[in-house]
């Protein structure tokens, strides 16, 4: 994918949407440095494109810049207010950061936005767990996996909030559906 879209983004400079793919091949291939640069090309040649914004928030988090991060989110949300999968990324940001009053603001905002946003409604458990509001967040994690029952993430993050809340039966069995959706998933 890398070398179609490099050709393309050389053909034609100003394919903003062939950066933004380049940017994401990047950031599948974990070189976020080339992903950043693809983003930034991507966002030169169209200021607006909120889903690139967003994307290179995504990839600053992943290098531990949360404040390019927080500031990318921003921008794509300044642009597309109603960008469900931006508010969240925001709050993923926003609880590294430690700010989980934030992030748990930012990820009911997704799901206002967007109720079937199983991530939206994952990370918001992820933030209740970290506050130690287990019921709330093991209710969050459930209504991710009501949205899809194979989210190895959800099911090992209900388990985690049902450990920490003395359900080792139930924990174990949320572990091994994690298992058993993504055999690879090593946090299970």
């Amino acid at each position: 994918a890398v070398t179609h879209y490099r050709k393309a983004v050389s053909l034609r400079p100003e394919l903003f949407e062939a950066h933004a793919s380049l940017g994401n091949a990047f950031a599948e291939l974990e070189r976020l440095e080339e992903a950043v640069a693809s983003y930034n090309k991507a966002i030169a040649n169209k200021p607006d494109f909120a889903e690139a914004h967003s994307n290179l928030g995504c990839t600053f988090k992943e290098l531990g810049r949360l404040d390019e991060a927080m500031a990318s989110f921003h921008k794509a949300l300044a642009i597309k207010p109603d960008y469900a999968e931006a508010h969240t990324n925001l709050g993923n940001a926003l609880k590294e950061a430690g700010q989980l009053e934030d992030a748990a603001a930012s990820h009911e905002k997704a799901i206002r936005l967007k109720p079937d946003l199983a991530e939206a409604h994952n990370n918001l458990g992820s933030v209740r767990q970290e506050q130690g509001r287990l019921d709330e967040a093991a209710e969050s994690c459930r209504k991710a996996l009501a949205i899809k029952p194979d989210y190895a993430e959800a099911h090992t993050n209900l388990g985690n909030a049902l450990k920490e809340a003395g359900q080792l039966e139930d924990a174990v069995a949320s572990y091994n559906k994690a298992i058993a959706n993504k055999p690879d998933f090593a946090e299970a």
